[in-house]
């Protein structure tokens, strides 16, 4: 009998098992009956042969309609073919040299057939495709009951390895499996009226009806999201066990001289994610939450107050931001937000008065060497950096806070390079500005707790946002210039966003990955820029803003555009978060189905930041009723950045989502589905914050600890792990 952990060469043999490892990775038993079907084909229910499309991997249930064999011309050989029909659309299927298979693909059978979609002179055809028949031999009556009503499974497959050869191997397997340890609590497995761990194995490969098929996949599902959900809570419960200096807010110190500075009221939002914050600076453990809020809605006053809190306590913050253009940003508005009270040390500054610095990689000797004194004697109280910060040479005096910006820019080693800076495990605030949907924030974040800032500060303008149909309607690209110079005639600034930087090059290499090789006619920075500049922008003051130019080029371009010295910035995605000239009222994005939902949504929040409303218009040559364009559509249609983060997910892989390299290991999420689950994900949560309240170190349930023991160890978890 077999296990789970049984070896597959035992089961299976070794050729089979070879193939399986090498095409899925696949080891043991447990790995393949995790290897679940997509679908069910039912004898009756033929294929819609007319929904195949050139390129497909395709297994379809199809009716032989007639076959032929026929001597080659060219060359020497024959050529039989066969069709074969749903019944309302037909397909080929063609073999070079192998005749004595027409005995086998007579006229009137059925079977299962696998291959690649092609076309040969205008018709789709599968040339040598991969076979099973549906047995009718002598007794066709007794074969056709036998068949009748069966499932049969369809698997994600590959040309080596087609779909029912995958079902043989799991039926192999399954006929051999011993009995499975169920680690469900068996109360909770009645209260939900789930099927057995072995049960649902066995009825989701081959199930007696689809209602069947259903249960056994909910309750796999409902697995993967409850043990999930026990490891993230047992995370959190491991974090408050740490012990970290207490920074409770004191009177009188720099936080509340902020605070009376400050020319305006904060929202009722930011209060209250403020005193959240508060309290858990006070507490005896690290702080570990995540921020999230709309564009414009102020995360960035809620961090600096957190920073002063800590300075106010002896300690100091480190800002980690992912690009040099938003870490002198954030230090531009540290330093205008605290005025004097960032001239820590100098003649004449208050006793309370700390010091910002900023620590880049690009930075000159003479700058680098201060920035680093300054954070080694604590004298800056608020550090900000990009990766440099990370750097062995890097010393902090009272490391008490982390803020991370936008932290799906950063992974877990370079947050833990920064803790380890720290004598006692800092607190920690991570940042994002792409609004995240609840269950998606549950499962990636559910470690962390979770503030969300809604609604924005008084006097933010509206911004209205227009898809410009490049092809259809070409004049209005022009107005879109004429636009631009009319708000710069009423003082106003514009910015100009390009995909690339230069002609097959791009700013986010993800372009490239998701869209594939760009067309030469995608806008790109350094050929808009003199193009406008000569053109349709002449006699406005336009520079460029990138990737590859120095942090002396950029930083000396923002301060230009921030002081209103340059019209028109024409730039990459550098500007997509953090960036904020109230002055510019106008955005227009190139190629702006190049991007996607979440990232238009960040960049027109850098418009409409001052007195005046925000206009944004989407260039675009995608055609209408394409994906592409629904996309620019919705980004046109509201401003809801939660509502556009769902649309953002839906139309990306949940490797995507969960940030995952799901591979190797039975532990994975091959089931579950953030936005779709959402009812699920929420009661396992429910359902694991019960087990957990009763049995912490769940003595009382042994497989279920064995379980999570193998998810806690596997590797693939790492991305889970925030902080």
């Amino acid at each position: 009998m077999a296990t789970l952990d049984s070896k597959l060469v035992n089961v299976v043999g070794d050729r089979t098992a070879k193939v399986l490892d090498t095409i899925f990775g696949y080891k043991t038993a447990g790995d393949l009956l995790h290897h679940y079907p997509r679908r069910y084909l039912v004898r009756g229910e033929l294929s819609d042969i007319a929904e195949l499309g050139e390129g497909d991997e395709v297994t379809i249930l199809a009716e032989i309609f007639s076959s032929s064999s026929r001597r080659l011309q060219a060359r020497k050989g024959s050529m039989l073919e066969v069709v074969v029909t749903d019944g309302s659309a037909k397909l080929s299927l063609t073999f070079f040299n192998q005749a004595w298979r027409e005995k086998e693909l007579r006229v009137g059978r059925q079977g299962l057939f696998a291959g690649k979609v092609g076309v040969f002179n205008g018709k789709r055809q599968l040339a040598h495709p991969d076979y099973e028949m549906i047995p009718d031999g002598n007794d066709v009556d007794a074969a056709v009951e036998n068949f009748a009503g069966k499932y049969l499974p369809m698997y994600p497959a590959s040309a080596k390895l087609p779909s029912w050869k995958i079902a043989q191997c799991v039926n192999l397997v399954a006929q051999s499996l011993d009995e499975i340890p169920d680690f469900l609590p068996e109360s909770l497995r009645e209260e939900r009226r789930y099927p057995t761990l072995h049960q649902a194995l066995l009825q989701l490969h081959n199930p007696a009806d689809l209602d069947q098929a259903d249960i056994a996949r909910e309750r796999l599902t409902f697995d993967e999201a409850f043990l999930l959900q026990l490891l993230l809570l047992e995370r959190r419960a491991e974090l408050r066990k740490l012990k970290a200096t207490s920074r409770p807010v004191r009177s009188a110190g720099i936080l509340e001289a902020f605070d009376a500075a400050l020319p305006f009221e904060l929202t009722a939002g930011q209060k209250f994610v403020a005193d959240e914050i508060e309290r858990d600076l006070a507490a005896p453990y690290p702080m570990h939450r995540l921020l999230q809020g709309e564009v414009g809605s102020g995360k960035t006053i809620v961090a600096i107050r957190a920073a002063l809190a800590v300075v106010d306590s002896g300690g100091q913050c480190a800002l980690l931001a992912p690009t040099e253009v938003l870490a002198a940003q954030h230090l531009r508005t540290i330093e205008k937000l605290l005025g004097p009270l960032a001239q820590g040390g100098m003649l004449g500054a208050s006793e309370i008065a700390t010091q910002v610095t900023l620590l880049t990689g690009s930075q000159n000797a003479a700058a680098r060497k201060d920035a680093l004194a300054l954070a080694a004697s604590g004298q800056a109280g608020i550090v900000i950096g990009t990766h440099a910060l990370l750097g062995d040479a890097v010393a902090f005096h009272d490391l008490g806070l982390i803020i991370v910006d936008e932290q799906h820019r950063f992974g877990v080693e370079q947050r833990d390079a920064l803790k380890s800076k720290a004598v006692n495990p800092p607190h920690l605030l991570v940042m994002t500005a792409t609004p995240i949907p609840r269950t998606v924030a549950m499962t990636v974040f559910g470690d962390l707790d979770i503030s969300t800032l809604r609604e924005l500060p008084l006097g933010r303008q509206p911004i209205t946002t227009h898809v410009i149909p490049v092809l259809e309607k070409p004049t209005h690209l022009d107005r879109a210039w004429e636009r631009i110079r009319e708000e710069v005639a009423q003082g106003n600034q514009a910015y100009v966003v390009a995909p690339r930087i230069s002609a097959g090059t791009s700013e986010d290499a993800d372009l490239d990955f998701l869209y594939g090789e760009s067309s030469p006619d995608i806008a790109s920075v350094e050929e808009l820029g003199p193009l406008l500049a000569g053109g349709a922008l002449k006699g406005l003051r336009v520079a460029p803003l990138h990737g590859r130019q120095s942090a002396e080029v950029k930083d000396a371009t923002m301060r230009a555009f921030s002081q209103g010295e340059i019209d028109v910035l024409i730039s990459t995605t550098v500007i997509e978060v953090g960036v904020d000239v109230p002055n510019a009222t106008v955005m227009v994005i190139m190629d702006a189905d190049r991007f996607g939902v979440s990232q238009l949504h960040q960049l027109r929040g850098r418009v409409g930041r001052g007195t005046s409303p925000g206009l944004c218009l989407l260039a675009s040559s995608a055609l209408p009723e394409t994906s592409a364009r629904e996309r620019l559509e919705a980004v046109a249609g509201t401003q809801d950045g939660f509502e556009l983060s769902r649309i953002d997910l839906e139309q990306r892989r949940e490797g995507d989502v969960l940030g995952a390299n799901q591979s190797g290991s039975r532990s994975h999420l091959r089931l579950l589905r953030v936005l779709r689950d959402e009812g699920l994900i929420d009661e396992a949560r429910k359902s694991a914050e019960k087990i957990l309240e009763e049995d912490c170190e769940l003595e009382r349930y042994p497989a279920l600890k064995v379980e999570l023991s193998i998810l806690q160890a596997d590797a693939a978890a790492d991305y889970i792990d925030k902080g």
